[in-house]
């Protein structure tokens, strides 16, 4: 057999990978009023506006049941499961909860990949190609942790109310997304969504992401991918500037943002995630 690799549904890994590389996908919950949805498992119409969305992570039971049939698939060989950063959500945590419980703990290596969206979804698709290489179990693990120290993310939103009331972002932070500057630029630190520039017009915020992509991507190669949300043409040309100004691009992905994400981003957000080196 070989070792499994779990994500969550944040990380938003595009269904054909998910499919080629028997990632295990635990769905996290989009909240409207009494109702609870599972995240790409049931059918969701979301007013992403609304101040009465919100979003919860899988319980501890969830998890383990996921992690307990990823162990029976491996034979055995162990699982690695990656998951948005613990700063940003409290899965990593439940999921740790999940693995005190189990009889086979040994056998299950948790990451906090430090990111959201494909910052998260990057590093399992590293881990995955390493499983079906035939890696063990340590090797994967490596691999999703190093990757996931390396992967940078930037996005852009319309404003940042709707991140400040989930409290992904301070109010201080908050106050970049009035009136007086129209286009925070933001990016994950250590897992932590900070605000890293700002710009008062449409095009200069676009063109600071580019900015802020190409020089993370460094002149080695990289693995990008570009995430939206009801933004495909901005998303487009981004992805278009990058494959023109990030020599050797080793790997792009285009997807939109899940209903996760998308209930903090809000319409209009478009985010940038580049792993130095690509995913091996």
């Amino acid at each position: 057999m070989a070792v499994v690799v779990v994500t969550d549904s944040s990380a938003n890994v595009p269904a054909e990978h998910v499919d080629e590389l028997d990632i295990v996908v635990a769905p996290l919950h989009v909240l409207i009023g009494d109702r609870a949805i599972r995240e790409g498992v049931d059918p969701v119409d979301i007013d992403y506006a609304a101040d009465t969305v919100t979003t919860s992570a899988a319980s501890p039971g969830e998890l383990r049941a996921v992690y307990e049939q990823a162990l029976i698939r491996s034979g055995g060989d162990g699982v690695v499961a990656v998951h948005i950063s613990r700063q940003l959500s409290a899965t990593w945590e439940a999921g740790r909860q999940a693995v005190r419980d189990m009889d086979a703990a040994d056998r299950v290596r948790l990451v906090d990949s430090l990111g959201a969206g494909l910052a998260t979804g990057l590093p399992v698709l590293a881990a995955a190609r390493r499983a079906r290489a035939g890696a063990p179990l340590d090797v994967v693990y490596d691999t999703a942790v190093t990757t996931s120290s390396r992967a940078r993310a930037f996005i852009l939103v319309n404003r940042t109310e709707q991140l400040r009331r989930g409290g992904r972002l301070s109010s201080a932070a908050a106050f970049f997304g009035t009136e007086l500057v129209t286009k925070p630029l933001l990016h994950i630190v250590e897992g932590r969504l900070e605000l890293r520039e700002k710009a008062r017009t449409r095009s200069k915020a676009y063109a600071k992401l580019v900015a802020a992509a190409v020089d993370a991507a460094g002149e080695g190669g990289a693995a990008v991918a570009v995430q939206h949300l009801a933004a495909a043409d901005a998303a487009n040309t981004v992805a278009a500037q990058l494959r023109d100004l990030i020599p050797g691009i080793r790997e792009l992905v285009i997807a939109e943002f899940g209903p996760i994400l998308a209930v903090h981003l809000g319409l209009g957000a478009v985010g940038v995630l580049v792993v130095p080196g690509g995913c091996a």
